[in-house]
C-alpha cells in the first residue's frame, strides 16, 4: 500500500459538478401517528438499487408489536425497517397491505432502542405523493384448541378477522393429529379465496416449532400439498394460513402418503439404461424418478454418472436408514446437462441413489454408472513463492464436477493472505482452495480474476492456521493442457491509517493492497466522528472507478453506508451523519476487481445549508 502524507486542507479542488443527494437526516416519527408526504428529486437515492427513500426515526420496546402501512398511487410503495445505524433491514415489505401496491410492515423489535423506518420506492426514481402511517398492534387472542383431523378426512373452514395471528402476520387455523414414528402423511389446502400455505410442525407449550412447509404443490398451482414423515410418535399440528395474509374459505386434508418409489438393487460397477415415464414413481415433491439401492463400506469412494439426450438430468446420494441427501448434483458432468457425483462412504450399509430430471416432468431415456473410484492421491508439498509448472492430463483424479484437476498442499498462519496465480494457454484456468481434510470442500475460487484473458488469481485470507489444499483444474470438464502456478505470500491484511475529519490522503490501490471477497482492492482508514456528527466523504480517481464504503471500527468490518457515483460517473461522494460517538472505518476502493491506480480521498463537515 502507497500512502502519502496527510495533506490538512478543508476540501478537495473539485472540477465535477456535484451529484445527487445520498444521504439524509431522518426525521422524528411517533407510534401512533401518521404523516403526509412526497418522494422528489430533492429526497435521497441509493444509487446501487436506483431507488427514492424518505427515512423516519422512532423509539420502540422489546416485544412492542408494530405495523407500519405506506400507501402511495404514483410509485410502487415499499418499506424497510432497521436499527438506528445498522445497513441491513431487520424486516421489509412490498404489497403486504393485500391492496394493489400499497406496503404494510409488520414488526416486533427484539430489544429496546430507535429504529430507522424507510419509505421508498420499490425501484426507480419517479417518487410521488404517499401517507404513512405508524402504530401499535394490540395483542392477539389467545388461540384457541387446535381442531382435531383424522387420516382420511377433509374439513371446511375459513380465515378471518376473527382467527389467531401469526407473529410475522397473516391469519391462520391450528389443525392436530396424532401420527406414529416414520408414518408418512399428506396434508392439503385449498383455496380459491387466497393464496394456501401449510406448515406442520409441534407444540413447546405455547411456542410452535415448525418442522416442514409448503407453499405450492408440486405440478403447478397455488394449492398447497405437503408430505411430512413424522420424526417420532406424538401429537402434530398443522397450520392452514396464507401466503400474503389473505382471507377465505379453504378445505383442509390429512391422508396416508403414498409409498416412496421403489429401489431397484444394483452393484458398484454396474452400468444401467434407464426410463423416466408414466410408469416412474414419484419424490415426496411430485417428480418422476427411479431409486437405485446399493451397498458400501466406510471409506470407499463411488462416483455415479447420469447422462441423457432427452432431458436435463438430476443425481442426488442418499443413507438409506434415515433417507438423508448427502450429496446432490445438477451439471456436474461438464457435458451440457448432464450430471457426476462423487463421494466417500463414512459408514457401511445401505445407499441409495435418486434418478430424476431437473424439472418436476422430465421425461426420457438415461444412462447410469456407479463405479468404485480410487481416493484422491495426496497433494503435493509447495512453498509460498514458489512457481511450478504442471500439466491436466487424463489420468489426472477427477473432482466432483467433473474436471480433472492438480493439488497443492500449503501452510499458513491465521489471518494470513496467500495469492494464488493459475496461467494456461490450453484452457480457462479455475482455482479452488479448501481446508486440508478426507473430503475437499472449496471455501473460495476464482476463474479469471488475474483480468488477463482466461487466466486466474485468487487471494484467500486464511481463517486459521493449518494446511490448505489449492486445486489446479480448468473451467471446463474436458479442458487438458499445461499450466503454471505462483503462490505469494502477501503476509497479514494491512492495519487501517488514521485520518482526521477535515483533512484530505493521497494514496495508491495496488496488487499488495488489501483485498475483499469479490477481488477488490481497497485502502482502510480510521477517523473519529461525533454523534450526529454530519460528514462529506468524497473519493476521486482517474485511474479507476471509485467507491466509498464506511463502516464501525472493530474486529469485523461491517458497511453502514456505501457510494458509487455520487460525485460523477466515476467518482463518489457520500453525505453521513455519524450515528454514535466512535471511532469509523473508510474503505477507499475500486468499483470492481483488478482495479488499481492513485486517488484522493477526503473527510469533512458537510457545508451548512443554505437558508431558503
Amino acid at each position: 500500500m502507497t500512502r502519502s502524507s496527510i495533506a490538512a486542507c478543508s476540501a478537495l479542488a473539485l472540477l465535477w459538478a456535484a451529484g445527487p443527494v445520498l444521504a439524509q437526516d431522518a426525521r422524528p416519527l411517533r407510534i401512533g401517528a401518521s404523516v403526509d408526504g412526497a418522494l422528489t428529486a430533492d429526497d435521497a437515492s441509493a444509487p446501487e438499487d436506483a431507488y427514492r427513500f424518505e427515512d423516519y426515526r422512532f423509539q420502540a420496546r422489546a416485544g412492542q408489536r408494530l405495523e407500519a402501512v405506506l400507501r402511495a398511487a404514483d410509485f410502487d410503495a415499499y418499506l424497510e425497517v432497521r436499527a438506528n445505524g445498522e445497513d441491513e433491514p431487520l424486516a421489509q415489505d412490498d404489497d403486504g397491505l393485500g391492496e394493489g401496491t400499497d406496503a404494510r410492515l409488520r414488526f416486533t423489535p427484539e430489544a429496546d432502542g430507535t429504529f430507522i423506518l424507510r419509505a421508498r420506492t420499490l425501484s426507480g426514481l419517479d417518487g410521488g405523493d404517499y401517507s404513512l402511517s405508524l402504530r401499535e398492534r394490540p395483542r392477539p387472542p389467545r388461540a384457541p384448541r387446535p381442531t382435531a383431523i383424522r387420516l382420511g378426512q377433509t374439513l371446511n373452514g375459513s380465515l378471518g378477522d376473527r382467527d389467531p395471528e401469526l407473529e410475522d402476520g397473516g391469519r391462520y387455523d391450528a389443525f392436530v393429529f396424532r401420527a406414529s414414528a416414520g408414518e408418512r402423511l399428506v396434508a392439503t389446502l385449498e383455496s380459491d379465496a387466497f393464496d394456501p400455505v401449510l406448515r406442520v410442525g409441534r407444540m413447546n407449550g405455547p411456542d410452535f416449532e415448525e418442522l416442514a412447509q409448503n407453499d405450492d404443490a408440486p405440478g403447478g398451482g397455488l394449492n398447497s400439498r405437503l408430505v411430512f414423515v413424522a420424526p417420532s410418535a406424538g401429537d402434530y399440528v398443522i397450520y392452514a394460513t396464507s401466503l400474503s395474509e389473505g382471507e377465505g374459505a379453504y378445505a383442509v386434508g390429512l391422508e396416508a402418503a403414498p409409498p416412496p418409489p421403489p429401489s431397484k438393487p444394483v452393484a458398484i460397477g454396474d452400468e444401467i439404461e434407464g426410463t423416466l415415464g408414466d410408469d416412474s414413481g414419484r419424490t415426496d415433491d411430485g417428480q418422476r424418478a427411479d431409486l437405485y439401492r446399493f451397498s458400501g463400506s466406510a471409506g470407499q469412494r463411488i462416483a455415479v454418472e447420469m447422462s441423457s439426450g432427452d432431458f436435463d438430468t438430476y443425481l442426488a446420494l442418499r443413507r438409506l436408514s434415515d433417507n438423508s441427501i448427502l450429496v446432490e448434483d445438477d451439471d456436474g458432468l461438464g457435458q451440457g446437462t448432464d450430471s457426476r457425483l462423487a463421494h466417500t462412504l463414512d459408514a457401511d450399509g445401505d445407499y441409495l441413489i435418486e434418478a430424476r430430471g431437473f424439472s418436476e416432468e422430465a421425461e426420457g431415456d438415461y444412462d447410469l454408472k456407479l463405479m468404485e473410484v480410487p481416493p484422491p492421491p495426496a497433494p503435493t508439498a509447495m512453498g509460498l513463492g514458489q512457481t511450478l509448472e504442471g500439466e491436466i492430463a487424463d489420468d489426472d483424479p477427477q473432482g466432483d464436477g467433473g474436471r480433472r484437476y492438480d493439488a497443492y498442499v500449503v501452510s499458513g498462519q491465521e489471518g494470513q493472505r496467500v495469492q494464488a496465480i493459475l496461467r494456461s494457454g490450453d484452457f480457462d484456468a479455475l482455482l479452488e482452495i479448501g481446508k486440508a481434510g478426507d473430503e475437499f470442500a472449496a471455501l473460495a475460487q476464482d476463474d479469471d480474476g488475474l483480468g488477463e484473458g482466461t487466466d486466474s488469481r485468487l487471494t484467500f485470507s486464511l481463517p486459521e492456521a493449518g494446511d490448505y489444499v489449492i486445486r489446479a483444474q480448468p473451467l471446463a470438464a474436458e479442458g487438458r493442457g499445461l499450466y503454471s502456478l505462483e503462490l505469494v505470500d502477501l503476509g497479514p491484511a494491512p492495519k487501517p491509517g488514521s485520518l482526521l475529519v477535515g483533512t484530505t490522503v493521497r494514496g495508491t490501490l495496488g496488487e499488495t493492497d488489501a483485498i475483499d471477497d469479490d477481488g477488490v482492492y481497497f485502502d482502510a482508514y480510521r477517523f473519529q466522528a461525533k454523534k450526529d456528527e454530519k460528514l462529506r466523504l468524497t473519493l476521486v480517481s482517474n485511474a479507476f472507478d471509485a467507491f466509498i464504503d464506511l463502516g464501525e471500527d472493530g474486529d469485523a468490518f461491517e458497511s453502514l453506508a456505501t457510494d458509487d457515483d455520487g460525485l460523477s460517473d466515476t467518482h463518489a461522494r457520500l453525505d453521513w451523519t455519524a450515528p454514535e460517538d466512535g471511532w469509523y472505518v473508510v474503505h477507499a476502493r475500486a468499483y470492481g476487481p483488478n482495479q488499481t491506480g492513485a486517488y484522493a480521498l477526503t473527510v469533512e463537515r458537510q457545508p451548512a445549508a443554505r437558508e431558503p
